[in-house]
């Protein structure tokens, strides 16, 4: 069920960010139908749990000197890394339009997420 909701999550976080015009993040084509996104957004959501499930753990541990001396600020730059690595995997059907809107694009998911998952992990 935890990995449900870290989905669910996941999904609502993206969308929040791409639906935000500062954050500089496109899903889909512009002509594509609302549920070809829907599917696109879902996909993404998945591509980006994996990435944090796999990729950023080995990164947080080879960046540890960094996050000790920055006081964990620098967990913000890896977040836009997995961003930006979630990116280059999707393809074309989701883009990160530099690190800049990578960056302040995994402030705002780090966030919506962690909001979405006090809401619905009600152990």
């Amino acid at each position: 069920m935890s990995i449900l909701i870290k989905f669910i999550a996941n999904a609502v976080a993206l969308a929040v960010a791409v639906w935000l015009p500062a954050v500089d993040i496109t899903l889909g084509k512009d002509d594509a139908s609302d549920s070809s996104k829907v599917v696109t957004l879902l996909v993404v959501a998945l591509i980006f749990g994996l990435v944090n499930l796999i990729v950023k753990p080995v990164v947080k541990f080879f960046a540890l000197p960094l996050l000790i001396l920055t006081l964990g600020l620098f967990t913000l730059v890896i977040n836009a890394l997995m961003l930006l690595l979630t990116d280059a995997i999707a393809g074309d059907s989701f883009e990160v339009h530099g690190f800049g809107s990578a960056l302040l694009g995994g402030l705002v998911i780090s966030i919506v997420s962690w909001a979405v998952n006090m809401v619905l992990d009600r152990d």
